[in-house]
């Protein structure tokens, strides 16, 4: 108790931040590191609103925070990534997070993604890309779906056309019968 009376405002401040960024590391299934350079407020503001709409949660923090926070969180493959502007973004849905990242470096091009984590694992920036290109995951559940009823309705079709088969076979039987 005594150390936390001796520490200055802005020191418990910064660990506050440091808990909160591990929290949200350790919750979330994916995090992107942004180079954020060259991007100009309305621009920013944009981005922010349509992260907020995808769920993701998307902020602005020193580098040495952010380190601080993926070694309590015990990941070290980040510090290479962590130099320079950085922004961060948080979500459960690593398709979203990617597509919304994807879709506005296009349209603006100028944010740059360092890099990524996914379940704690690193992603370089290509293979954020390549999650960007992922369909969104009701239609990866709708083709899913689709392939386990797929085979299904093909047993379905066969089976109909033995049942036609076998009533022809029959009709063809009972008209040579009646025509004797």
């Amino acid at each position: 108790m005594k150390e936390t009376i001796n520490k200055k405002p802005q020191m418990l401040e910064k660990e506050a931040e440091v808990t909160q960024l591990t929290e949200m590391l350790d919750s979330h299934q994916a995090t992107m590191l942004i180079n954020y350079r060259g991007i100009s407020v309305k621009d920013d503001t944009e981005l922010r609103v349509r992260m907020r709409s995808s769920g993701v949660k998307y902020l602005v923090t020193k580098n040495t925070l952010l380190k601080r926070a993926c070694h309590n969180a015990g990941i070290s493959s980040m510090d290479e990534f962590l130099q320079g502007t950085t922004s961060v973004a948080f979500s459960h849905d690593p398709v979203a997070l990617a597509k919304v990242l994807g879709q506005f470096m296009k349209e603006f091009r100028k944010l740059e993604v360092k890099a990524g984590l996914l379940e704690g694992k690193a992603l370089s920036a290509k293979q954020v890309d390549a999650l960007a290109k992922l369909p969104s995951k009701e239609i990866l559940l709708s083709q899913v779906l689709a392939g386990m009823q797929a085979p299904m309705s093909q047993f379905a079709g066969a089976a109909s056309a033995m049942l036609r088969q076998i009533i022809t076979v029959v009709d063809r039987i009972r008209e040579q019968k009646e025509a004797v």
